[in-house]
Order: C-alpha cells, then sequence, then structure tokens
C-alpha cells in the first residue's frame, strides 16, 4: 500500500456551497488542472495560513499566491526579468511546454531590451496553441504576479476571480 493510498484528496463541499473555502478550493482546482493532489496539499496550506483569520480579513490572491508559489502560481519583481522567465517556464514545464521566448534567455542583452509585459504576451501566445491561458493578477506593488489555467475554463475564471477579490487579466492583456 503506497502512501498515496492513505491521501484523502475529497472536499466536504457541494455544489451549493458559497463559502470562501468552496471557492479557494475551485480556484486552485483551475490552476492545478488535472492535478488534484496538488490542490489538496495547497488547499491544506491555505487553511493552515490563513487558520482562524476572519474571512473579510483574508487576502486570497496573496494567501494562495504564498501556498503555491513556483508550483501552480508566480510572483515575481517585475523587473526581474529572468525570475519571470523561470516562473513561468517551470509552470508550464507541469504539462510538458516549452515557451518559445523568441531569443536567449540566458543573454543579458535579451533581458536589456524587454519588459514584463512583452514576456507575459509572449508567454500567453505560446500556451494558448496548447489549451493553457496565462492569467496576471493585480498587484499592490512593482511586482508581477499570475497562474494558468486550462484555456476552457477562462468563463469560469473570469466568474470566481471577483468573488475572491482578485483582480485578473490574461497574459496578453497586460501592457
Amino acid at each position: 500500500m503506497s502512501s498515496d493510498d492513505d491521501f484523502d484528496t475529497t472536499h466536504a463541499f457541494d455544489d451549493d456551497d458559497d463559502s470562501l473555502d468552496a471557492k479557494v478550493w475551485q480556484l486552485l482546482l483551475l490552476i492545478n488542472p488535472g492535478d488534484d493532489d496538488a490542490a489538496f496539499q495547497q488547499f491544506a496550506g491555505y487553511r493552515d495560513a490563513v487558520g482562524d483569520t476572519p474571512e473579510d480579513d483574508i487576502d486570497v490572491a496573496q494567501v494562495v499566491g504564498q501556498v503555491a508559489d513556483w508550483r501552480a502560481t508566480f510572483h515575481v519583481d517585475a523587473d526581474d526579468t529572468r525570475a519571470l522567465v523561470q516562473a513561468i517556464d517551470e509552470l508550464a514545464a507541469r504539462w510538458n511546454l516549452a515557451i518559445d521566448w523568441d531569443g536567449d534567455t540566458d543573454d543579458d542583452e535579451f533581458h536589456a531590451d524587454i519588459d514584463a509585459s512583452d514576456l507575459l504576451g509572449t508567454a500567453y501566445d505560446n500556451l494558448a496553441p496548447h489549451g493553457y491561458t496565462l492569467w496576471v493578477r493585480d498587484t499592490d506593488d512593482d511586482s508581477v504576479a499570475g497562474w494558468m489555467t486550462l484555456s476552457r475554463d477562462v468563463e469560469p475564471m473570469r466568474e470566481l476571480a471577483p468573488e475572491l477579490g482578485v483582480h485578473i487579466h490574461r497574459g496578453n492583456e497586460i501592457g
């Protein structure tokens, strides 16, 4: 018997559950397409992080970003194009996808001539033909943050994000 057999990924939410926890669970399922185990682990991390904090005091984007960073989300300084490339490459690799950045990302000149919005647009354009959408969420500082979902989940994401107080845009809408 493997340890995975003891890992219960079921949840107590029904389709009519309108709680914050149920909405966060739905978000984690969207940003971890096909990987319920990862979503469950991140949900457990979310629950640990928020503890008994009143729902009105929870910054969902910040907490989800914290528990899923570099696994299902990214959050980097907007001026750090190297970290942005690395983070998006890491997330795309989950689905065996590689981004064609249209240049050598190891070259200093590549990074001198490009900004975060250009990179986000390139990543979005590379992911779309494979059925994935790159999302970027608004931050309160000079950083860029977001996640990826299946393209078929654009409408559910557009509906869910505002309910969680998260302002998002597709990666090709930045700039």
